[in-house]
């Protein structure tokens, strides 16, 4: 059984890594409505659009899901799939500074994955 320190930490772990990504999100949410997906780099081969709607998912719509504690687990596979893109395709080329954040996302995300909403979620509130 958890303490409620832990599911504190697991809230402010959600709150945190999902809130700093709506930052990156919400940036490309206008580009989309925009449309300027044209412009946003290829990714696997993938046209620039759908690359940028994928980004959209795992920047904004999955961390918004994190923040509420409503399917957590599956909401992070989105931005540890999308940092590991940036990470390693989209800045394999750069030096380590530029991957770091990508990196710091991704195990954030990955640690939620890991140990799931806690009891400060809409999961958490069930039974």
């Amino acid at each position: 059984m958890k303490s409620n320190t832990s599911d504190l930490g697991l809230l402010v772990l959600r709150l945190g890594f999902a809130g700093l990504m709506l930052t990156h999100g919400i940036p490309k949410l206008q580009m989309l409505i925009n449309g300027q997906g044209a412009e946003f780099p290829s990714v696997m081969g993938m046209p620039g659009t759908l690359s940028l709607v994928l980004a959209v998912l795992g920047e904004l719509v999955a961390p918004i899901l994190i923040i509420l504690g409503w399917k957590t687990k599956l909401a992070s596979l989105f931005p540890i799939v999308t940092m590991a893109v940036a990470a390693f395709s989209i800045h394999a080329a750069d030096p380590f500074g530029k991957k770091e954040f990508p990196l710091l996302y991704l195990f954030g995300f990955l640690a939620i994955f890991l140990l799931g909403a806690g009891k400060f979620s809409i999961e958490g509130r069930k039974g």
